[in-house]
């Protein structure tokens, strides 16, 4: 899951070397957060017009989570 949200945000953006992500632990409710992180200049690009890349691209995530029998949340940093 890590991967495809990295390939997805590389995608989007100029500076493709900046793109990070970090995974917390499952917390008590069994939910996986990623943490994207990219270069101030690219936030948005990623976050786009009222939110609707961010908006896709976590229901890209969370369509591939569920596959896998997995809770996630995307947050952009």
């Amino acid at each position: 899951m890590e991967e495809l949200l990295k390939t997805i945000a590389r995608e989007l953006v100029e500076d493709k070397e900046s793109v990070t992500v970090s995974t917390d632990p499952v917390n008590e409710e069994g939910v996986i957060v990623y943490h994207l992180h990219v270069a101030e200049p690219d936030m948005g690009r990623v976050i786009g017009k009222q939110g609707r890349i961010a908006k896709a691209i976590r229901v890209v995530m969370r369509a591939g989570a569920t596959r896998l029998g997995q809770k996630i949340m995307v947050e952009i940093d």
